[in-house]
């Protein structure tokens, strides 16, 4: 299953929990009954009520303190946020989502202020309600049996928000790390559009910024709504969800950036090509040696990217290199269905991908960079790559 993003006021966590609860309603009871296994229930209470702005109608989606917080501006430590989530009761998969989704926000909020991630203190995110809206999206994704996001371009926002750190420019800055390398547009509109809960389950989502491509049948949709109001639109966020049947191939658009460089140094352009594959609209970057104009050596240079970040993709190209001119022309790819999972094998934290071929085999791979930060020597990383993805396969099971 294929699910679509379409943030037409915005993203923010509840948005994000009532989209998708506004199109699996079902799972409702399942919610409820996942944060009384987890012991939140008696601190909070979460629930989906309809919702007409007059325009649209659709879901919003309510947390309810049980015990209010004595201070409206919480502050609760990074460390402590793990250990709810780590002692809580809960599937591994939904507590490996909810663990990621703060650690991004973590990550964002040290580089913010200048600080180890273990030092970081949450105050608004720290909320309960946050809390529940990371718990909750966790979950619902996992319920949902969705295995690939897609997105549409993110409305800038503009203006000021208050936050316990004063007032803060609009994206404010956390929000703004997390989401480098996304599409953004400005529709005239102010107001904090995105928070930072719901950049950092964008992240953690990992969509594709592109309209779906995919050759399959749209099975729901779902409408949920933000607490805040804007001038001639609603503050929604839409949640199409495709089935694709038999096939696990995917056809979809595709861009591509080419160039030549002979004039910078092996070592600069190895760091220059480094800070393209780290933007989240690339895909890939590969250099191979050609002969340009006059006979000399040069590096041909193809950067594979999302195809809706075009201007954003020449713009690092340019940025990054020596070279004076690049050539985009958008091409269409068929890809595999895939996903992603982390295990523990050997005590150690692996990101395993799956994909399904159009044959109905399935074939996994454990991340090199895991395997590469578990240290030790090639056969040791070979042992442990084979352990991932042995759990894998038997976590898909219920054999973990």
């Amino acid at each position: 299953m294929h699910a679509h993003l379409q943030p037409v006021g915005g993203i923010a966590g509840d948005m994000f929990a009532a989209a998708v609860l506004d199109a699996w309603p079902d799972l409702e009871p399942g919610l409820a009954q996942a944060f009384a296994r987890a012991g939140l229930a008696h601190i909070v209470s979460v629930a989906r009520r309809p919702h007409n702005d007059g325009v649209l109608a659709g879901s919003r989606f309510e947390v309810t303190p049980s015990q209010p917080e004595a201070d409206e501006h919480v502050h609760r430590h990074y460390p402590a946020v793990v250990k709810l989530f780590t002692d809580a009761d809960m599937d591994d998969a939904v507590r490996r989502r909810a663990l990621d989704v703060f650690r991004l926000l973590g990550e964002a909020e040290a580089q913010v202020h200048g600080v180890a991630l273990e030092r970081v203190a949450f105050h608004e995110v720290g909320a309960w309600d946050s809390i529940a809206d990371v718990f909750s999206a966790a979950w619902l994704v996992e319920a949902t049996g969705v295995t690939s996001w897609s997105c549409a371009a993110i409305p800038l926002g503009g203006g000021r928000v208050r936050t316990a750190h004063g007032e803060m420019a609009v994206p404010t800055p956390a929000t703004t790390r997390l989401l480098m390398g996304c599409p953004m547009h400005d529709d005239g509109r102010a107001g904090e559009r995105v928070t930072p809960t719901g950049a950092a389950i964008l992240k953690h989502l990992a969509p594709e910024f592109a309209a779906p491509a995919v050759a399959a049948t749209l099975i729901a949709s779902g409408s949920g709504f933000g607490t805040m109001r804007l001038d001639g639109m609603s503050n929604v966020l839409r949640v199409l969800a495709f089935e694709r049947g038999a096939t696990a191939v995917l056809r979809e658009p595709v861009g591509l950036c080419a160039f030549e460089v002979d004039d910078q140094s092996p070592e600069d352009l190895a760091t220059g090509l480094e800070a393209l594959r780290a933007m989240d609209a690339v895909h890939d970057v590969i250099q191979v040696p050609a002969f340009g104009k006059k006979g000399r050596m040069c590096v041909h240079v193809q950067v594979l990217a999302v195809a809706a970040a075009a201007d954003a993709v020449m713009a690092a190209c340019l940025e990054q290199t020596t070279t004076l001119g690049v050539r985009w022309q958008v091409l269409e790819r068929a890809a595999l269905a895939r996903s992603s999972t982390r295990v523990t094998a050997a005590g150690h934290s692996i990101r395993v991908k799956r994909a399904t071929r159009p044959g109905g085999g399935v074939s996994r791979k454990a991340e090199m960079d895991d395997l590469a930060l578990a240290g030790g020597s090639q056969v040791e990383r070979e042992g442990l790559r084979r352990a991932a993805e042995a759990v894998g396969a038997g976590s898909e099971t219920g054999d973990e």
